[in-house]
C-alpha cells in the first residue's frame, strides 16, 4: 500500500471511495478478517497497551469506530512512496542518473502505456477492461470485477480498477488475480494475448505492439520506480 491519498477510490472493482471506509471491507469480509466492528473495538478497549495510545493519539482512552477508523487512516496515508530513482531523475537530484535503456523505456512508456499509468502516481486510477481471459475464479466463478458494484449495469462487467506500476519488484503476482508471476508474462499479454472480451478498453482493441527490444527497455525503466527508502522506511515496518 502506498500514495493512497491520491486514490480516488479502494480495491479492484473500486467498491469504497474514501480512505477511513476502505479498513471496514476487509475487516468484515468473511474471507478476509470475518470480524465485526463492535468486537474489534472492544478487543482494542480492554487491551492495556492500545489504551494508553488512544489517549496519546486522541486525549482519552476511549476505544470507538469512528477513532479506530481515523487512526488507520491516518497511517495508510503516511505510506508515501516519491524516492524512487525515477523520482529524483525528475527532481534532478543526486542518485537520479538513468542509464540509456531506461530513458529508452521511459520513451517508450510515455507513449504506449503512460495512457492509463499515467506519472507521477503511474495509474490514473480508472476502471478498465485489459482483455485478460475470462477464467472461473477460486470460487469457481467470473469475476465481474466493477460489475459486482454495478450489477444492473452491464457496460461495468470484466473492469478493474488501474494498479499504479510503482514498486513493482516487491508486488508479484500481477493482475487482480494474480494469474502472471512475471513482468515478461504481463508484456506478452499486453502485446499478443489481450482478448476481445465484453467492455474490452478501447485502446486495447489491437493490443500493444512492442518489440523485444522495448519490451527489455521498459522493464528497465519499470525497475526504476522501485522506491527502496520506502520499503526499507523503519515506521512501516512490524514494531518489535
Amino acid at each position: 500500500l502506498f500514495n493512497l491519498n491520491w486514490h480516488s477510490s479502494f480495491f479492484w472493482d473500486g467498491g469504497v471511495n474514501h480512505i477511513e471506509v476502505q479498513p471496514l471491507a476487509p475487516i468484515t469480509n468473511p474471507v478476509e478478517m470475518d470480524e465485526t466492528i463492535a468486537n474489534v473495538v472492544a478487543k482494542l478497549q480492554s487491551d492495556e497497551g492500545y489504551r494508553t495510545m488512544f489517549k496519546d493519539a486522541f486525549g482519552t482512552e476511549e476505544v470507538n469506530s469512528q477513532r479506530v477508523f481515523k487512526a488507520l487512516a491516518q497511517f495508510m496515508g503516511m505510506l508515501v512512496s516519491d524516492n524512487a530513482r525515477y523520482d529524483k531523475y525528475v527532481r534532478n537530484e543526486t542518485g537520479g542518473s538513468l542509464s540509456q535503456q531506461e530513458l529508452s523505456g521511459l520513451a517508450v512508456f510515455k507513449v504506449k502505456c503512460a495512457s492509463c499509468h499515467t506519472e507521477p502516481l503511474f495509474s490514473d486510477f480508472s476502471l478498465r477492461n485489459n482483455g485478460l481471459p475470462l477464467v472461473n475464479n477460486t470460487s469457481n466463478i467470473i469475476d465481474l470485477g466493477r460489475g459486482i458494484i454495478e450489477p444492473f449495469d452491464s457496460l461495468s462487467y470484466y473492469k478493474f480498477k488501474v494498479p499504479s506500476l510503482r514498486n513493482l519488484k516487491y508486488t508479484a503476482p500481477y493482475m487482480h488475480d494474480g494469474r502472471f508471476t512475471t513482468i515478461d508474462q504481463v508484456l506478452n499479454h499486453y502485446s499478443s494475448g489481450v482478448q476481445q472480451t465484453p467492455n474490452l478498453d478501447p485502446s486495447l482493441m489491437f493490443g500493444i505492439v512492442l518489440s523485444s527490444q522495448e519490451k527489455e527497455d521498459i522493464k528497465a525503466f519499470l525497475n526504476t520506480l522501485n522506491d527502496e527508502e520506502f520499503v526499507k522506511d523503519v515506521r512501516f515496518q512490524e514494531p518489535r
